[in-house]
């Protein structure tokens, strides 16, 4: 059963917290920026992602805040110096990051306070974080203010100038490996998680294909007690069915004398295996 709820008939608090637990998890965009007074600043921001590659832009929102209506030092430094710096949050220091969400004075420096240490940009002001796998140095194109109360964000648009990659989470192939990156996303309220080990898994769905979709399934696929919709997404994401000449081929050479149920659970096993058309040369 679900609850369905009016945005306006709840309080922004209670709102902010359904938004954030279940549109999650969210990428950390750990801005460092420098105020009128030549003082670091470093802040954690989740309501962030890319948003372009040519040309490259990341955009992250500094909300205003619920309890008091009050603005973040990160937006009165973008809005002044019209630069910064985007660092990725990596596992290896996910606490680091979590001190600079304390509200020090504008005078205090977060990468003193959280030991982190600051590398000057080579194109912008603003410092970098040396600890971080990925530093994106920013232009700021565009601040969008999308409210004037409690909880309204303010989209700060970057333009990447300068990028710094730590090498160290390259694979052999030079492409970046998630297992090395070792990324921390935010969920609601005070949880994280990790992007590492057996939580990372791909999918392969070619784009350059028209497959044959789930309408394709028969009936008694489409009604399994067994198969999940992940797996019939998986047999659906095919782009044709096998002919009756390797459906003959394949059953021949794997005679199956199972109940229907046992036959669902062999496909099953087939697909977790990535041989997708074994499974359907076998429930054909």
């Amino acid at each position: 059963m679900h609850q369905s709820i009016n945005p306006t008939e709840i309080s922004t608090a209670e709102l902010h917290q359904i938004l954030l637990g279940t549109v999650a998890p969210r990428p950390i965009a750990f801005v460092s920026s420098i105020n009128p007074n030549g003082v670091y600043n470093l802040a954690p921001y989740s309501f962030f992602n890319c948003f372009s590659s040519n040309p490259p832009i990341l955009v992250f929102s500094s909300n205003r805040k619920v309890k008091d209506n009050s603005t973040k030092h990160t937006l009165h430094n973008a809005e002044h110096n019209k630069e910064l710096v985007i660092n990725i949050v990596s596992y290896d220091i996910v606490r680091q990051m979590a001190l600079t969400s304390i509200e020090y004075d504008e005078q205090v420096s977060e990468f003193d306070k959280a030991g982190l240490t600051p590398i000057p940009g080579d194109m912008v002001k603003a410092p970098r974080v040396a600890e971080s796998i990925a530093s994106y140095e920013c232009q700021v194109n565009n601040i969008i203010a999308l409210g004037e109360h409690g909880g309204a964000g303010n989209l700060i648009i970057c333009e990447v100038v300068k990028l710094h990659i730590d090498t160290s989470i390259y694979d052999e192939a030079g492409k970046i490996d998630p297992q090395k990156a070792n990324l921390v996303a935010r969920m609601g309220r005070a949880f994280y998680c990790r992007a590492q080990g057996e939580q990372i898994f791909p999918i392969v769905q070619p784009v350059n294909i028209q497959a044959v979709g789930w309408d394709a399934l028969p009936d008694h696929l489409k009604n399994s007690t067994i198969l999940t919709g992940n797996d019939l997404a998986t047999l659906a994401g095919v782009e044709q069915l096998p002919n009756q000449s390797s459906i003959h081929t394949y059953q021949t050479k794997h005679p199956f004398n199972g109940t229907e149920i046992e036959k669902h659970q062999a496909a099953k096993t087939l697909i977790a295996a990535g041989k997708v058309m074994e499974a359907w040369e076998l429930l054909l």
